[in-house]
């Protein structure tokens, strides 16, 4: 189809959501989401959502530099027209280079308000018939670095709802790591671990930890970004340490951070987020190209809603999925404004709908 949609008018707002419990990592904490919802208005009626997700330090925006970003490129967007998915790449190229969680934010209305004008999935924009054709993604949940009983207390209260497998945070103590894990290993004992390090860790203390937690009998899927970013030495040393895949985040945001990684032999895998490479585009892209190399692949996100959650799992269906599904921060939430976009059954997401299949619950048109 060769259509295009005409862009009469792009707002955005602050989408600043309270956690349940602070979502502390080896590089901060926040106690709220630091999103911008961006909304596309297009001819026809028809409203694209998308949002831009925050994270300080991991990502060098801030919420109010998003805004400022976002607001100023939606007026040099209003007038313009888009008939492809390559077309909105092109026109967020420069936007995407100096503020990609601003460039992801608007390439996400872009991409919704696209397939809902065509009638489609936007995994089916991305991917084509193999889109099309994943509609079903299980994922973890995180539980964030606080204290070990409360962690412990977290996961028995996710097991509950039917979560088995959990993305712990650790990287601050290898000591107070370990007895986390431990704690959290005797309240949910049969479950499965993907431990985040969040870059925090020397080559070093990644392996104590590991060799740590395999002796208290976890079983872990797979250990991410245990090594400060770029430090791809570090990382290798734990790569080549280690039998369950080392996944790089921080490390890997472009095609570019991807060949140095797989030069240096330093992960097994990488995770995709939306904010970190600019957009689903450029993310669905990187996906593609670890996929050619060899690599496993998690899709994540920047403490994100439901909006955010359900954009990165049409990249990861776009994919014909992935073998780590990372889509749980909407979970951690006090309360959700959007509706749509997947059925949950505990951590089973059937996604649903045109577009993201997301509804706004406060739009002001």
């Amino acid at each position: 189809m060769t259509d295009a949609m005409r862009i009469e008018r792009v707002q955005c707002a602050a989408l600043s959501v309270p956690l349940l419990d602070p979502f502390v990592i080896a590089s901060g904490r926040v106690d709220a989401t630091r999103s911008v919802l961006v909304r596309v208005y297009v001819d026809g009626g028809i409203v694209g959502l998308g949002e831009g997700a925050a994270l300080p330090p991991v990502t060098r925006e801030d919420q109010t530099e998003v805004l400022a970003t976002v607001t100023r490129v939606g007026v040099e967007l209003t007038g313009k027209s888009f008939a492809s998915v390559e077309a909105i790449a092109e026109a967020l190229e420069e936007v995407r280079a100096e503020s990609p969680v601003a460039a992801a934010g608007l390439e996400c209305a872009l991409l919704d308000a696209l397939a809902r004008t065509r009638g489609v999935p936007v995994r089916t924009l991305l991917g084509g018939a193999r889109g099309s054709e994943t509609t079903k993604l299980v994922t973890d949940i995180t539980i964030p670095i606080l204290a070990p009983e409360r962690m412990a207390t977290l996961a028995r209260t996710w097991r509950a709802r039917g979560f088995t497998c959990f993305k712990v945070k650790v990287g601050k103590d290898v000591d107070r790591d370990l007895i986390a894990l431990e704690a959290i290993a005797r309240a949910v004992g049969d479950a499965t671990f993907r431990i985040d390090a969040n870059a925090g860790f020397s080559a070093q203390d990644a392996i104590t930890l590991a060799r740590g937690a395999l002796s208290a009998g976890l079983v872990v899927e797979c250990w991410e970004e245990p090594c400060a970013k770029g430090d791809l030495d570090a990382m290798a040393e734990v790569t080549a340490a280690l039998e369950a895949p080392v996944i790089a985040d921080e490390s890997v945001a472009s095609l570019a951070d991807l060949a140095r990684v797989v030069a240096a032999r330093a992960a097994d895998g990488i995770n995709l987020k939306l904010v970190k490479s600019g957009g689903a585009i450029a993310a669905y892209a990187l996906g593609c190209a670890a996929r050619d190399a060899g690599m496993a692949l998690m899709v994540g996100g920047m403490v994100e809603t439901r909006l955010g959650m359900t954009a990165a799992a049409h990249v990861g269906a776009a994919l014909g999925g992935v073998e780590f599904p990372d889509l749980d921060t909407a979970w951690l939430l006090a309360s959700d404004p959007f509706e749509g976009g997947y059925e949950a059954d505990g951590p089973r997401y059937t996604l649903a709908g045109a577009g993201f299949g997301v509804r706004d619950h406060e739009r002001a048109d």
